[in-house]
């Protein structure tokens, strides 16, 4: 059986127990072992290799990319053609989700008396916008030891940058020396990807098996109109905004591109993390659309920690509907500054779990909502963050073939290969 088949029976398994044992409910007798040993399998072991893999899978990438990218006269278009892509796709995503909520205005008429108890049980440091501008960037520059051993991708990137443009600096036999050991190491690396790659179907029946049993049936359904209008604007602009941009600049159709991508999409919808996708998403890039290995490393790293689409739409849909809940109405002036600030916001938002909800706060506080409101959608987050964080690496992915296009020759011909 392929891989593919293996991951579609490992789903149907996954989403099937999980309805069941949502019914069943967490009284019966076998609820918490099954729910246990879903969380060894998906989060113990399949999510915990993935992230062990991660740092030294970014950092390599990302150095090699930039040396062989520099070598051929390409890193300056690169960079460009990268940064203006995620900030036109973010933007596009912010703006389509503002308007649909505008439209439908989720969150007038809902009682707020049934979320009293866990908003005031609920705390967390909240932070103003100039608290959380200075916080981002000072942790942007640290000990890349400590950034590496600690799992802090933005600081490992930006140290692999310095390193990738000093290796160009310097030049001569010890620079080609280096790339070459790193071009080796990163060799290494993907055979370890491609074995963790063999627990996918596993991992994937386990996360999906315990997503489904713990979501509160009430609560979705109390919570449904705002459900409706994120989840629609988040499939919107996966399903129409990004193929279109796909299709207008690099000619390719949207129907083999989803088929391509597969298997980082499935994975990302699993595990809610496009950092944890990263190396089923560089596979899916470079094997089945054949992207540049270079353009690739570079591109992808770089989206899973700042392009956010799908996180960035959530943001400021959420902000609009904490203010519609709590009787509000936003004037054009506050829902700009909601548009920057939730755009600032995904950019920092690491590329892990329900990582929307930390930096959400910012977005809510900057125009005076009360903070307390995000353990209104702490129920919910978890099935939302799955559909956007797909989005996020399906940006990611299309990123990679439009940066391909302004910056290098276009790719050869391919077919879509089951493993």
């Amino acid at each position: 059986m392929s891989l593919n088949k293996k991951i579609l029976c490992g789903a149907i398994v996954g989403v099937t127990g999980g309805l069941l044992l949502n019914v069943l409910g967490p009284k019966n007798p076998a609820f918490s072992p099954i729910i246990y040993t879903c969380e060894i399998l998906g989060k113990g072991i399949f999510i915990n290799l993935l992230k062990m893999i991660i740092i030294p899978l970014v950092f390599t990438s990302i150095v090699v990319g930039i040396a062989n990218l520099r070598a051929h006269a390409q890193m300056d278009r690169v960079w460009k053609c990268s940064l203006i892509y995620f900030l036109s796709t973010t933007a596009l995503a912010i703006l389509l989700g503002m308007i649909v909520v505008n439209i439908f205005k989720p969150g007038i008429g809902l009682e707020v008396a049934m979320f009293q108890e866990s908003m005031t049980n609920f705390g967390m440091e909240t932070l103003s916008l100039s608290a959380f501008t200075k916080k981002f960037i000072f942790n942007l520059f640290v000990n890349p030891f400590q950034a590496m051993a600690t799992g802090q991708i933005l600081p490992t990137i930006i140290f692999a940058i310095f390193l990738g443009i000093a290796l160009i600096m310097i030049g001569g036999e010890k620079a080609q020396l280096i790339l070459k050991l790193l071009n080796e190491f990163f060799d290494l690396i993907m055979i370890i990807v491609g074995w963790v790659m063999q627990l996918l179907p596993f991992g994937l029946m386990a996360l999906l098996m315990e997503m489904f049993a713990t979501q509160d049936p009430s609560l979705l359904k109390a919570l449904g109109k705002f459900m409706f209008v994120v989840i629609g604007a988040t499939l919107f602009h996966g399903i129409v905004t990004l193929p279109v941009v796909l299709r207008v600049i690099t000619k390719v159709s949207p129907k083999s591109f989803f088929k391509c991508m597969q298997d980082a999409l499935v994975t990302a919808f699993s595990t809610s993390s496009s950092s944890a996708t990263l190396p089923i998403t560089l596979r899916c890039v470079k094997n089945n659309l054949k992207v540049n290995k270079d353009v690739a490393g570079f591109v992808l790293p770089l989206g899973a920690t700042i392009n956010m689409d799908g996180t960035a739409l959530y943001e400021a849909v959420a902000a609009i509907f904490v203010a519609n809940l709590m009787g509000i109405e936003l004037n054009l002036v506050q829902q700009l500054v909601v548009f920057f600030t939730a755009m600032v916001a995904a950019i920092g938002a690491p590329g892990i779990p329900s990582a929307g909800l930390v930096t959400m706060m910012m977005v809510l506080q900057s125009v005076g909502l009360p903070v307390e409101a995000v353990a209104i959608l702490i129920p919910i987050d978890r099935l939302l963050d799955a559909i956007r964080t797909t989005v996020n690496v399906e940006g990611d992915a299309i990123g990679s073939m439009v940066v391909q296009k302004f910056t290098s020759p276009p790719p050869i011909a391919y077919t879509h290969r089951d493993e």
